[in-house]
This record gives C-alpha cells, sequence and structure tokens, in this order.
C-alpha cells in the first residue's frame, strides 16, 4: 500500500466566532471560543487518514502541553508520528481564527514549526521511499520547502505543494512539484499579471485551482476544466481547504484519474465545513460513502 508523507506545520488553533469582524480600534461581543486542533500539515495528514491511507507525519511542535495534546491526537488518528520532532527553543505553533459572515480570518504564529529547518529535514528525508507520495505546505521555513521538492524530484517521489500561506516560490521548484493547489488568491500572487487560462495552460494536469464553492479549475492538456463543487450551507469553512488536498491525494494513490480524485476531494471538503473546526469536520471513508454524491467507482476500500 502506498504511504503518503505529509511534511509541514502541527498547531494549536484558537478559534472565535462572532457575527461580524470588528474594525480597526472596535470591541465586540463574540459568540463563542473554542482551541481545536490545527495547522495545514497536520490538518492535511488527518484529512487522508480518516480516508483510510497509510499517513506519516514530519513536522515539530514544543515541549509544552500543547505539543502534547497535538502528537497523542495525531496518534488517535492512527497517524505516524516517529518523525514528528519535540524542540525547546520555540513553542507550539498557533493560528488565531476569527469566523465571521460565513468565512473565516486568520494569523499564523509559526513557533516551532519554524524549526523544521535543513538541520532537522535532511537526515529524515531518507525516510521516503519512491512509491510514497509527498504533501508540504508553506507554514514551514520556504529554504525545506525547497529541499524537499529537491529531494524528491531527484528521487522521482510524487510532490504535491499546497502554497499556503502565499509567498513567491521560484519558477525552478514549480517546475519540480506534480502538483500545485493554489487558491485564487495564491494563484494571483504566485503569476501576477497572468489570466487563470493562461495559467492553467502553462502548466497541464500539474497546476490546480481551487475556487472555493465553485470547484476547482485545471487544464486536461487540452482544455480547461472547472470540476464543480458540492452546494452546502458552511458552518465553517476552516480546514476546507486542507481536507480537500488530504482527500485529492488520497484519490490518486488508489488509482483514480486527476479529475476523479477532484472530485472525491470536492466532496470530502463539502462534507467538512458542514461542521465546527479544522479537523472536526472532516469526513471518515464510512461518512464519504454515506453521501448521496460518493460513486461507485471511488469504492477503492
Amino acid at each position: 500500500m502506498k504511504r503518503i508523507v505529509v511534511i509541514g506545520s502541527a498547531s494549536t488553533d484558537f478559534v472565535v466566532k462572532t457575527e461580524i469582524r470588528p474594525k480597526s480600534g472596535e470591541t465586540l461581543i463574540g459568540q463563542d471560543f473554542q482551541t481545536t486542533f490545527g495547522g495545514k500539515g497536520a490538518n492535511q495528514a488527518v484529512a487522508a487518514a480518516r480516508l483510510g491511507a497509510n499517513v506519516k507525519m514530519i513536522g515539530a511542535v514544543g515541549i509544552d502541553s500543547y505539543g502534547n495534546d497535538i502528537i497523542a491526537n495525531l496518534i488517535n488518528e492512527k497517524i505516524d508520528v516517529s518523525n514528528v520532532e519535540r524542540v525547546t527553543h520555540l513553542g507550539t505553533g498557533s493560528a488565531h481564527i476569527t469566523l465571521a459572515e460565513g468565512d473565516n480570518s486568520i494569523v499564523v504564529i509559526p513557533g516551532a514549526n519554524n524549526g523544521v529547518n535543513e538541520q532537522m529535514i535532511q537526515p529524515l528525508l531518507a525516510t521516503i521511499h519512491k512509491e510514497d507520495i509527498v504533501i508540504v505546505q508553506q507554514e514551514i521555513p520556504s529554504q525545506t520547502v525547497e529541499i524537499i521538492i529537491d529531494y524528491c524530484f531527484d528521487h522521482e517521489i510524487q510532490t504535491i505543494l499546497n502554497p499556503a500561506p502565499a509567498r513567491q516560490i521560484a519558477k525552478k521548484t514549480i517546475e519540480k512539484v506534480t502538483y500545485l493547489t493554489p487558491n485564487e488568491h495564491e494563484f494571483d500572487l504566485l503569476f501576477p499579471n497572468q489570466t487563470l487560462e493562461a495559467g492553467l495552460a502553462k502548466y497541464p494536469n500539474k497546476l490546480l485551482v481551487t475556487l472555493g464553492s465553485k470547484g476547482v479549475a485545471y487544464n486536461n492538456g487540452e482544455e480547461q476544466l472547472i470540476v464543480p463543487g458540492y452546494q452546502v450551507t458552511p458552518i465553517d469553512t476552516t480546514g476546507a481547504g486542507d481536507t480537500f488536498n488530504g482527500a485529492f491525494v488520497v484519490g490518486l494513490i488508489n488509482q483514480l484519474s486527476i479529475k476523479e480524485s477532484i472530485r472525491f476531494g470536492n466532496l470530502a471538503a463539502s462534507l467538512s465545513i458542514q461542521k465546527f473546526g479544522a479537523q472536526g469536520g472532516m469526513p471518515t471513508l464510512e461518512e464519504m460513502k454515506g453521501s448521496e454524491h460518493y460513486e461507485k467507482e471511488w469504492d477503492f476500500k
């Protein structure tokens, strides 16, 4: 069985729910506050594991109670945490999330995720094998992301780069990844002054742009397609993109086509936003099968 290796962030989410966002200098009375598990790396690992994948996580947390809880949660999700390092000089990463007006805004404090540096990652790369597929995001240092992608390219290991949070990426890095999965905002930063159509045409079957509720756009080498999303009433959109990425890769390792893997990811994302929390709503395979939109050709387990 192929293994998914997720290299990235693990954090604690501090989530505030309010009807409207406060303006600068304004104080509002909110509706709710909760702490949940997050970090784009951990989120994508959990999304894939709940769908039956064999998942290994590479990352870092602090030696504080938040780090203890994150590792315990990953173990509970049946994720291999043997390469989640404990760092003493940085606290566990955190994300501070405001839910308002049907969407979210987020401030990320990297903390121990910045400890996933060249010194830490180099000896761990040898644990990744050719049959694995690697997911990486941008809540760890840029240099680390480049090292990972270079290694995987040289060793013919498939990679998915989810370029979030948005920041510039070298063209040579884009050329080396197997799949690149930005949202619309991230696409605009990566490809300034370039239309969506032109960008997709330049990177057929590589560049997949998530369009929120509208679905995912890509070029199949012959034409541009939009694989539509599933229309639902959202409760919490936090983690929808992470759910999509994790589920998309599960589709790939189970031999689904790119288009069908996108559809599989879209359904998982639509289910995830109907519950609270980045990981809280991520569906299991049984929950996916319980959806009226689940397709028989996806029945790989």
